[in-house]
């Protein structure tokens, strides 16, 4: 996700300096839309579904339905609010937009990396 959001990044600062009428100004607009297509798959198959595949894994029974739906609340809070300022960040810079995407997408992954527990071949007792 980070490498297809850190192309679409650059493709929209380079294309402030080509003229929109040169072929290359075509052809970072086509890598910038490959580039968002990619990261929409990367996500689907990836952190797309961990929030949900870790409710199911890591919580306890006694809090499941609890802290399953905090989990969700949080995650359409995130989306809408995603949602809500990606207009924004594009009037003010697209290239900067998906920047921060990128910062964000390098973050997730690190946090994910030193923080969430593996829980592959574990058994329930054995992960709570």
């Amino acid at each position: 996700m980070a490498l297809s959001l850190l192309v679409v990044s650059i493709s929209f600062y380079l294309k402030e300096y080509i003229s929109p009428d040169s072929d290359l100004y075509a052809t970072l607009s086509l890598v910038s839309v490959a580039g968002v297509v990619v990261m929409v798959i990367a996500f689907s198959l990836g952190l797309g579904a961990m929030s949900w595949i870790i409710m199911s894994e890591i919580l306890p029974i006694n809090i499941k339905g609890l802290a399953g739906s905090f989990a969700t609340l949080a995650n359409w809070f995130f989306s809408w609010l995603v949602t809500l300022t990606t207009n924004l960040l594009l009037d003010w810079s697209s290239g900067g937009t998906f920047t921060i995407y990128t910062a964000v997408c390098v973050f997730t992954a690190g946090f994910v990396a030193i923080w969430v527990p593996e829980t592959k071949g574990k058994t329930l007792e054995e992960i709570q």
